[in-house]
């Protein structure tokens, strides 16, 4: 990284290829988390009304020209879809040395990426989900051979501003990171509104099932990640002998739920494999 780079975060300028919506969630997360200021901070996107809505909602600088956001920000996130990334990113080649480049597209590989840019420049890829729209995301991070310790922690709590964020180094693993946190969210949406339908099968008004279904799930969740004890040990403490949650895991049971969902996370994996090969 550059001298500039090296500067406290909040020196940092940080350039994002693309204004879409996991760009806007890393913007509001950086800003709500004090991480660096509005003015530190650049967009491009080929959209007027994209530019206009990032520059009012959160005063950061929004451009068109993707080359002149590389040239502006030492650390360039690269928000596009990844059809569109070889063309993209292969005009950024010619940014100046020192930059750190952060992908978010899925199944775009370290080195494909390190071939568009030149071959010599540090590179993190990302997998992030969508919750990080409400901050509560899950990323996971792969560097190349390129990125120094310095690099990895700025990409790291680039990421943190917006949910979790976790640093592995072998690239072959975001394929399962995929099938699960990616496309994870996917799997708790359909179990989310499963619910919901029972509850309004049963009687319930569909606002009063929704609330329910939707507070159940989320204060779940909370309490398995700050307990941290096994899920299994949590189901347990809810299934009384005899009781009524015991009556319903049965038929969970019987419908191979957990069979299922493990299913679902593999078949996820080999899809993401077959979309990165």
């Amino acid at each position: 990284m550059t001298p500039e780079t090296e500067t406290a975060m909040e020196d940092y300028r940080i350039g994002f290829v693309g204004g879409g919506n996991m760009a806007e969630a890393l913007i509001r997360g950086l800003l709500q988390a004090s991480v660096m200021p509005a003015r530190a901070i650049v967009a491009s996107d080929v959209s007027p009304e994209r530019r206009s809505h990032l520059a009012q909602a959160y005063g950061i600088r929004a451009i068109e020209n993707n080359r002149q956001a590389a040239e502006l920000a030492p650390i360039v996130v690269l928000a596009v879809k990844p059809q569109g990334m070889r063309a993209i990113v292969s005009d950024l080649a010619a940014a100046p040395a020192g930059r750190l480049f952060i992908s978010i597209a899925a199944g775009v590989k370290l080195a494909q990426l390190g071939d568009w840019l030149g071959g010599t420049r540090p590179i993190v890829r990302v997998m992030p989900n969508t919750p990080a729209l409400v901050l509560a995301g899950m990323s996971v991070l792969c560097p190349n051979a390129m990125c120094e310790k310095a690099d990895v922690e700025a990409a790291q709590k680039i990421f943190s501003a917006v949910g979790d964020a976790v640093v592995i180094e072998r690239e072959d693993l975001l394929d399962a990171v995929t099938g699960l946190s990616g496309c994870g969210p996917g799997y708790v949406f359909a179990i989310l509104d499963a619910l919901i339908e029972g509850g309004v099968k049963l009687g319930l008004p569909r606002d009063l099932s929704r609330r329910l279904a939707v507070q159940t799930v989320l204060g779940s969740a909370k309490l398995a990640a700050e307990t941290g004890r096994p899920p299994a040990e949590l189901r347990d403490m809810v299934a009384s002998p005899g009781g009524a949650t015991l009556a319903g895991l049965e038929v969970l049971e019987r419908g191979n739920l957990r069979a299922t969902l493990m299913s679902a996370v593999e078949a996820a994996t080999r899809r993401s494999r077959e979309l990165s090969s």
